[in-house]
């Protein structure tokens, strides 16, 4: 095995300690973890609470300050954060405007999130939630009931976080986030398995010279295994998955995601195909980010994700952000 680590029982914490050294603007409380702006609560505003496994960075800890999320809950590699850490980050930012939980589609996210919701309203805190689950490739998977939730989060998260920062009511933020959702759709795409810390090994089969298609950011299966395909391949089959399944009337945003085991020159030549389909299909692009946002440790492959906007979504993207991740505008 070779990571970059100390010892598989350590790697969460070890990494926090060096997101809390490198990012003094964030509070990051390594033993209890949970990753809090530093200025929070921040007074009249609507607090945003995501989180998941680790192995998704910089989802969701990377995307944690103004105009994004107001905290953040890791759990262990590819297992989702308990309940207390939940109601803990729900507390810690609560300003008394409510507090609207992000959740991706996955079984033990939706329970624990649902559970912490009921506990944090038992300590008087308003709470909202909304589901992510934008991925077209498979309705069920082995995590997930219904679709699961991948790149569309990162839009959520961004555009109800410009919303929250505005100073929108709970009620406006949990609508915008649930018409982001409602909006987004991925399809992920594996030349390669990823391999947890604990496992020092690859998590799933995946043979030379082939990929899967629909992978999950897991490593769950997708739709079907190919002979390996060229780009502009990928780029047709993975665009038109997406394209079919949304229908898009109007401009869209456009997330090309590496599984953060490929590098920005393969990422950015695989843009350039996603914006000839995407041309050829004459949806218009009116934004595009291309980066390694929601990973699955070491995988290397790619997912698109496009997200249907109008005049207020683009306005809520455009608006400023800083976070360890994603920053513009300020």
């Amino acid at each position: 095995m070779r990571m970059l680590i100390n010892v598989p029982e350590t790697v969460v914490a070890d990494a926090l300690r060096g997101m809390a050294a490198a990012h003094p603007e964030l509070t990051v409380d390594v033993e209890r973890r949970v990753v809090v702006r530093r200025d929070a609560p921040v007074a009249g505003k609507v607090a945003l609470v995501s989180g998941g496994g680790s192995g998704h960075e910089p989802l969701h800890g990377g995307f944690v300050g103004p105009g994004m999320l107001t905290a953040a809950c890791p759990g262990e590699v590819f297992t989702s954060p308990v309940p207390d850490q939940m109601v803990r980050a729900a507390a810690a930012v609560d300003s008394g405007a409510g507090v609207l939980f992000v959740v991706k589609n996955y079984t033990g996210d939706v329970l624990n999130f649902e559970m912490a919701a009921e506990l944090a309203e038992d300590e008087g805190i308003q709470v909202a939630k909304v589901l992510v689950d934008d991925d077209v490739a498979v309705t069920d998977s082995l995590y997930t009931a219904g679709r699961r939730g991948t790149g569309g989060t990162l839009f959520v998260e961004k555009i109800a976080g410009a919303a929250a920062e505005e100073g929108a009511p709970l009620e406006r933020v949990e609508a915008i986030a649930r018409r982001v959702n409602g909006r987004s759709r991925s399809f992920g795409v594996a030349l390669s398995a990823c391999t947890t810390p604990a496992k020092g090994s690859p998590t799933f089969d995946l043979p030379p010279g082939e990929l899967e298609l629909g992978v999950g950011i897991h490593g769950e299966p997708g739709r079907e295994r190919r002979a390996m395909m060229t780009s502009r391949e990928i780029a047709d089959y993975a665009v038109d998955a997406v394209v079919e399944d949304l229908e898009p009337a109007g401009p869209v945003i456009a997330l090309v995601n590496g599984m953060g085991g490929t590098p920005l020159l393969e990422l950015y030549g695989f843009n350039a195909e996603v914006q000839r389909v995407l041309g050829e299909r004459g949806v218009p692009v009116a934004r595009t980010l291309v980066g390694n946002y929601v990973t699955s440790l070491d995988m290397a492959g790619c997912s698109v994700t496009l997200c249907e906007v109008d005049e207020e979504l683009l306005r809520l993207w455009d608006a400023p952000v800083q976070t360890p991740a994603l920053r513009w505008g300020r």
